[in-house]
């Protein structure tokens, strides 16, 4: 048996409003999701103004970057990545009843070299959504 790092509520909260912090900055209306190794939400927020879409966008790039153990704009850039078309994987946005996100957005949250959750932002374009998202997901 193994032990792991498991995400909390505490943990989960404060990457939200990290992320929530940085798009205020960027003046971004966003939405967040932080979710376990599961893909299940543990913290989910949507800034005044951000899209009524976001949570559902948010939580489906969460719940790929964690079950997937990958930022999910890797599936589709090129000319390697695995969702484009005429590669391995294309088509992968249609599985899990179309909840694997395959664009910018998703982050694998890793501590000490094992995924424990995903970061999912919805709102902005894709280098602000990086901005807001991608430094949560390392430690």
């Amino acid at each position: 048996m193994r032990s792991s790092f498991k995400l909390e509520l505490a943990e989960a909260r404060a990457m939200a409003q990290a992320a929530l912090k940085k798009a205020e900055e960027l003046r971004v209306p966003e939405t967040v999701c932080i979710v376990d190794d599961g893909g299940y939400p543990i913290a989910l927020e949507r800034m005044d103004a951000a899209r009524i879409t976001g949570p559902q966008i948010a939580w489906n790039k969460a719940f790929t970057a964690a079950g997937h153990k990958r930022s999910t704009h890797l599936f589709t850039t090129p000319p390697a990545g695995p969702a484009l078309p005429g590669n391995e994987a294309f088509g992968i946005q249609w599985s899990f009843e179309g909840r694997f996100a395959a664009f910018v957005g998703g982050f694998p949250v890793v501590v000490d070299g094992e995924v424990v959750g995903g970061v999912g932002l919805s709102g902005g374009n894709g280098e602000r959504i990086r901005s807001a998202g991608s430094p949560r997901s390392r430690r």
